[in-house]
């Protein structure tokens, strides 16, 4: 019985040797949060429009209320009114546009200007007329604003 003993004690010692020797295990990593979401990218600002455009010119023998010609038209007769309507965008305290009436040969006919503050879209009307009618022939304004060309319409009178 001894040796029975003696080889148990033996297993058992040999075997707590072996757990004792093991190498530890590395340490299982410490979890890690998943990384924060990338901030959504700023939109770029909207773009502010700043100043005044001009945006059309329109021809006519008439103007409603609103400033705007009620029948585009670029034939008159001798005796009929001649509008022409500047329709522009945008906001300024203070903007100068001018209509430059011009004869086939480019001789003036008439030069008027008028100061506008608009807060949005507008309308400004400016206007011929020659009671004992304007000769035949073909002719142009010219809008400016703040003294650079905005745009020429041609017209004829017949």
């Amino acid at each position: 019985m001894k040796l029975r003993n003696l080889v148990f004690l033996t297993a058992v010692t040999a075997s707590v040797a072996l757990v004792g020797c093991k190498k530890p295990e590395p340490p299982a990593p410490a979890p890690q949060a998943a990384p924060a979401p990338a901030p959504a990218p700023t939109p770029p600002p909207a773009p502010v429009v700043v100043g005044v455009t001009v945006s059309g010119i329109e021809l006519g023998s008439a103007i409603g209320a609103d400033q705007q010609v009620t029948a585009a038209k670029t034939v008159f007769a001798p005796s009929e009114t001649i509008y022409a309507v500047v329709s522009t965008s945008g906001s300024a305290a203070n903007v100068a546009l001018s209509a430059k009436w011009t004869y086939q040969d480019g001789q003036t006919v008439d030069d008027s200007s008028k100061s506008i503050a608009p807060t949005g879209p507008a309308a400004t009307a400016f206007q011929i007329s020659k009671p004992d009618g304007f000769p035949a022939g073909k002719y142009k304004v010219e809008i400016t604003k703040d003294g650079l060309s905005a745009g020429t319409r041609e017209f004829e009178v017949k």
